[in-house]
């Protein structure tokens, strides 16, 4: 049994007869049949009945057929992935993200980068920024969304985004009122504080030492939207990132700048090797459009951003 052979039994059976068949395959009628008789004795059982000059297939022929269409199925397949590879790379995006981003940026990007490539699938993972660094060092992800202070050993890192923070407060807080809040403003109040390494908690923690003021810290977090949500239960105030705080705006949660200016700063990271394919560069270029949109609507500016 060899390819030839069994491509020539598929086109019979496709095609109805052996005449057709040779015209689908371009040989003659009788490499046709000397195609399927040598088949037939390689497989050890008759694939059709001769009745009147016709090939008629036999049950076990059926049998057969069922087979050899679920094959060549198959290779239609390796075929479809063949040429997204050739054209596009990878016909997955593996994405892990920090969960901060992961409730406005990173949705509203794959949703436009969906629209493009509808065929792609694609696997998101919201996780820290430790975690993601070693997803994509380890070639596990594709891409990693993570904070500036990460180690970036083993992988491949440009500036994604540059934030300026605020403080977020809840409706009724003392400092509702206020245009901006100062370090000053944030002595003994409750505060809601972002994880110690944090590079944007280093930053105000610089900045409250230089005051000499020390918010009373009742909860720390790692996660952005955390703080977000604690704020929003009346905890206390804290330091977020505008666009994580996109969701809670007008249900729970006011936000004032804050001064001096803090930022929070995230990174692409890219495995070491691999040259990105070329769906990987219109995700990244829908990660970029989304960042810039959304900050667009949410009223931010320029220098806010940067």
């Amino acid at each position: 049994m060899n390819q030839r052979q069994i491509e020539v039994f598929h086109a019979v059976m496709t095609a109805g007869t052996a005449s057709r068949a040779a015209e689908v395959l371009r040989i003659s009628q009788p490499a046709v049949s000397k195609a399927i008789q040598e088949l037939e004795r390689s497989v050890g059982f008759a694939l059709f009945e001769r009745i009147k000059g016709r090939m008629v297939p036999t049950p076990e022929g059926q049998l057969f057929q069922r087979e050899v269409e679920a094959s060549f199925l198959g290779m239609a397949h390796l075929r479809s992935i063949a040429a997204r590879i050739r054209d596009f790379g990878s016909g997955e995006i593996r994405l892990a993200s920090l969960s901060a981003l992961s409730t406005n940026i990173v949705p509203l990007a794959l949703r436009r980068f969906r629209d493009r490539h509808p065929q792609v699938a694609i696997t998101l993972q919201a996780q820290l920024s430790s975690t993601i660094r070693d997803l994509v060092a380890s070639g596990q992800f594709d891409l990693g969304i993570a904070a500036d202070e990460v180690d970036v050993t083993g992988v491949v890192a440009r500036p994604f985004m540059t934030c300026r923070a605020s403080i977020a407060v809840y409706p009724g807080h003392r400092l509702e009122s206020a245009r901006s809040i100062t370090a000053a403003d944030l002595h003994g109040e409750e505060f809601i504080a972002l994880a110690p390494q944090d590079t944007t908690r280093m930053e105000a923690d610089s900045i409250f030492a230089a005051a000499q003021v020390q918010p009373r810290i009742v909860l720390e977090t790692p996660f952005s939207s955390t703080v977000c949500a604690m704020v929003r239960a009346k905890l206390g105030c804290g330091l977020v990132n505008p666009l994580t705080a996109e969701i809670y705006l007008n249900n729970g949660l006011i936000l004032k700048p804050f001064e001096p200016a803090v930022h929070f700063r995230t990174l692409l990271l890219f495995p070491l090797n691999p040259r990105p394919s070329r769906i990987l560069q219109d995700c990244v270029e829908e990660l970029d459009r989304a960042v810039a949109e959304l900050s667009s609507q949410l009223g931010t500016s320029d220098a806010d951003l940067l």
